[in-house]
């Protein structure tokens, strides 16, 4: 991980890194699981919601100038309906619950720990913050969809050692996937950790 720089920032200071975060979701996002068609001018107003809120979190890994990964986290509260509701629908604290939204790599640089450090980073700010569960939600993909590439290796595994359970409860949410020409919906699985 020679000459890899990293850049945290919360609140308002996290702005400056919204189009590194923009160019990144379209190109990782691009590939299965999500097989995200993304645009830069939504992927600026989407990534706004960040730096809206003091307590929300952006870490950024830099080779040079070249943005490379970086990940993101928010308090549930400040987070959309679609992925508040089935936490409230089970009752659950919604004040007690800082979710992490994308944790993205060009595929060159995984296999290097920064996964774990980005979760590291993450988890280091929710408990800080006084949160008492951590969580996040992956996106559910047929075993034969027809662009799952022969070697895709799901990473339940790697969340599985992070301490994280996979939840019986999913949220759906739409975006415009590759070869389509209309947006669909997607349902997505919750994984959450509790902290004592």
């Amino acid at each position: 991980m020679d000459q890899l720089t990293y850049q945290l920032a919360t609140g308002k200071d996290i702005l400056p890194l919204i189009p590194s975060l923009g160019q990144l979701r379209i190109s990782v996002f691009y590939d299965f699981p999500y097989l995200y068609e993304g645009s830069l001018e939504y992927e600026q107003a989407y990534l706004q919601i960040y730096s809206k809120n003091s307590r929300s979190i952006a870490f950024g890994v830099f080779d040079g100038e070249k943005p490379v990964g970086a990940t993101t986290g928010i308090p549930l509260t400040a987070e959309s309906t679609e992925i508040q509701q089935p936490f409230i629908d089970r009752g659950l604290n919604l004040d007690e619950i800082f979710y992490f939204g994308e944790s993205i790599l060009l595929a060159e640089y995984r296999s290097r720990g920064l996964g774990h450090l980005f979760f590291d980073v993450r988890e280091k700010h929710a408990l800080e913050n006084g949160f008492k569960t951590t969580a996040f939600c992956s996106v559910i993909r047929s075993e034969n969809h027809p662009l799952r590439p022969v070697d895709y290796r799901p990473n339940d595994a790697f969340w599985i050692k992070r301490g994280y359970t996979k939840q019986d409860f999913s949220c759906k949410m739409s975006w415009l996937d590759r070869n389509e020409r209309e947006e669909t919906e997607k349902e997505l699985l919750f994984w959450t950790k509790e902290w004592k």
